[in-house]
C-alpha cells in the first residue's frame, strides 16, 4: 500500500455533522469522500464540478428568493405542477 499523508481542514461544525450524516447513509467515511474527491481532481486535472460566477439575472433571482419576493407557494407537487400548467 502506498504511503499516506494527513489532511487537516477546518469546517463549520454543522456542515461537518450534516455531511458526515449523508456520507454515513451511503457507507462512506469522511476520509473515503476526501480520497474520492482528490482522485477525481487528479483524473480531471481540475475540480470535478463546475464552479461559475452567477450572471446578473441569476444573482437577482437568488436575492429575490432569499428575500421572499415573487415566490409561488404550493401545498404539494400536484398543486405546483397545476400552477405551472403541467
Amino acid at each position: 500500500m502506498a504511503k499516506t499523508e494527513t489532511i487537516r481542514a477546518r469546517v463549520e461544525a454543522k456542515l461537518k455533522t450534516d455531511a458526515e450524516a449523508v456520507l454515513n447513509e451511503i457507507g462512506l467515511t469522511a476520509s473515503d469522500a476526501i480520497r474520492l474527491f482528490y482522485k477525481q481532481v487528479a483524473l480531471r486535472r481540475g475540480l470535478p464540478f463546475d464552479v461559475v460566477i452567477p450572471n446578473a439575472t441569476t444573482r437577482k433571482a437568488m436575492r429575490d428568493v432569499i428575500e421572499g419576493r415573487g415566490l409561488t407557494r404550493s401545498k404539494d407537487t400536484r398543486e405546483m405542477f397545476e400552477k405551472l400548467g403541467l
